[in-house]
C-alpha cells in the first residue's frame, strides 16, 4: 500500500533536543512500520473487518475556507467548563437542533402544535479529543460541529495543561491525564439533561486516537469508540535503542529538577516553526495546517514540555485495546497516511468488534479538515454512532 503522508518523525518529534534524542528507530523511516518492514509488506490481522471507501477522488480538494465553513447552517455552541483531577477544563459543547441520528422522522401534525412543546428526548453524545498540541478550535471542533449537525450532542475540549484549560506547567503531555480528561468529559456529558447517559461515544483524533481507546479500555460508559488518523505517540520511546531511551529518561529527570528550581522550561517542537524546517512532505503538511491561516490558533503552540518524555515512555496506547470488546471500535485512516500502521495494528489486536475504514488518497492531516476526506469520515462516523448508540 503506497503511503506518502503522516506525522512520522517530523510530525510528533521533529525537533527534539539532541541531548534527549537517541538514534532514529525504524518507526521514523518513511514508509516503514513499527516492525521496520514496509507497510505494503506487513500482514494485516484477519479477525478484523476492513472497509475501504469505494469512491476515491482523483486528486485532493483544497481545504474549505473559513467563508465556506460559515456558510453551513449554524449549530448552537456553548462555552463550558468541567473538572478533571482538580483542574478546570475548557470545552465547546455543540448541540443539535435536529432529531438524533437514526431517529424516525416525526409525522406531520394533524393540528397546530401546542403552545408549549414537549421537552426534547435526551440525545446521544460524543466526546471529541484533539491532537497533540492542538486545541478545540481546530480539527476536534470541526468534527464535533459536523457530528452535531447529524443530531449528536458533541463536546470538544482542551486537554489539561493545554489550550484554554488549566494546568501548570503549560505544555505538559501526560498520557494518563489525557485519558482521565476523556473520562471526565464523559462524566460531564452524562450529567447533562440533554444527553442520554447510556448513549455516549468517544472520538479521538491523532494522539487522542491513542488516548481515547486507552481510556475506553476500562470505562464502559463509552459505548462506542472511534478514531481518526490515530497515532501512538509513544512508539518513539518503545522503539528507541536502550542507550537512547536511557538518555531520554535521564534528561527528563534532570529537567524535572531544574523546573523545581525555577529554571526556564524546556520544550520540544511538535510542529516546525518555519517553512524552511518543514521538510520532507510529511512534515510540511503539519506546518501547512498548524502554522498558516488554514488552522493556526494562538493557543495551539506546537510545543510540548520536554520532560513529558518520562510519562510518555510508560504508556502504551494499544497494548490493551482488545479490552474494548465487545463494544465496537472504528478506526478511520487515510491510505496515504504514514500513521496508517497504527490503526492497522490496533484493529488486528482488537478483534472481531473492530473495523478499519480507509479513505482513499488521504494523508494523516487531510483528515483534519480537507472536505473530501472529512466528509467521508463524518458519513462513516454518523452511521457507526447511530447504530451503536441507538436507544
Amino acid at each position: 500500500m503506497s503511503q506518502s503522508g503522516g506525522p512520522d518523525r517530523g510530525g510528533t518529534f521533529l525537533s527534539q533536543d539532541s541531548r534527549v534524542r537517541g538514534p532514529d528507530p525504524p518507526l521514523f523511516r518513511p514508509g516503514a512500520g513499527c516492525d521496520g518492514r514496509d507497510v505494503a509488506d506487513r500482514p494485516v490481522g484477519t479477525r478484523a473487518t476492513h472497509r475501504r471507501d469505494p469512491a476515491p477522488p482523483t486528486h485532493r480538494a483544497p481545504a474549505a475556507p473559513a467563508s465556506a465553513e460559515r456558510a453551513r447552517p449554524p449549530v448552537p455552541r456553548t462555552d463550558v467548563t468541567f473538572p478533571s483531577s482538580g483542574l478546570t477544563l475548557a470545552g465547546h459543547l455543540y448541540t443539535p437542533d435536529a432529531p438524533p441520528a437514526g431517529a424516525p422522522a416525526e409525522p406531520a401534525p394533524a393540528e397546530p402544535a401546542p403552545a408549549e412543546p414537549a421537552p426534547a428526548e435526551p440525545a446521544p453524545a460524543i466526546v471529541v479529543g484533539h491532537p497533540m498540541t492542538g486545541v478545540k478550535e481546530q480539527t476536534a471542533g470541526l468534527y464535533a460541529r459536523r457530528l452535531a449537525e447529524r443530531g449528536f450532542v458533541a463536546l470538544a475540549f482542551d486537554a489539561a495543561y493545554q489550550g484554554a484549560s488549566e494546568g501548570e506547567p503549560r505544555g505538559l503531555e501526560d498520557p494518563f491525564q489525557r485519558a482521565e480528561d476523556v473520562r471526565n468529559a464523559v462524566t460531564y456529558l452524562a450529567d447533562d439533561p440533554r444527553v442520554d447517559a447510556g448513549r455516549i461515544g468517544v472520538l479521538g483524533i491523532c494522539a487522542s486516537g491513542g488516548y481515547v481507546p486507552f481510556a475506553a479500555q476500562t470505562d464502559h460508559r463509552m459505548r462506542a469508540v472511534a478514531t481518526v488518523s490515530a497515532a501512538d505517540v509513544t512508539a518513539f520511546f518503545r522503539d528507541a535503542d536502550p542507550d537512547g531511551f536511557r538518555r531520554m529518561v535521564e534528561e527528563s529527570g534532570r529537567l524535572r529538577t531544574e523546573e523545581a528550581a525555577g529554571r526556564p522550561l524546556v520544550t520540544v517542537n511538535a510542529v516546525p516553526d518555519t517553512v524552511d524546517e518543514a521538510t520532507p512532505a510529511p512534515v510540511r503538511e503539519f506546518f501547512d495546517y498548524y502554522r498558516t491561516p488554514r488552522a493556526q490558533h494562538p493557543r495551539s503552540t506546537g510545543h510540548w514540555l520536554a520532560r513529558s518524555a518520562e510519562l510518555l515512555a510508560q504508556y502504551d496506547a494499544f497494548g490493551g485495546v482488545a479490552r474494548i470488546a465487545p463494544r465496537p471500535l472504528l478506526m478511520i485512516a487515510g491510505t496515504r497516511a504514514l500513521t496508517l500502521r497504527f490503526s492497522e495494528g490496533a484493529v488486528a489486536r482488537a478483534g472481531e468488534t473492530a473495523e478499519l475504514f480507509l479513505v482513499e488518497d488521504a494523508t494523516h492531516v487531510d483528515l483534519y479538515d480537507r472536505p473530501f476526506a472529512v466528509d467521508r469520515a463524518v458519513d462513516r462516523l454518523t452511521d457507526f454512532f447511530a447504530e451503536h448508540l441507538a436507544a
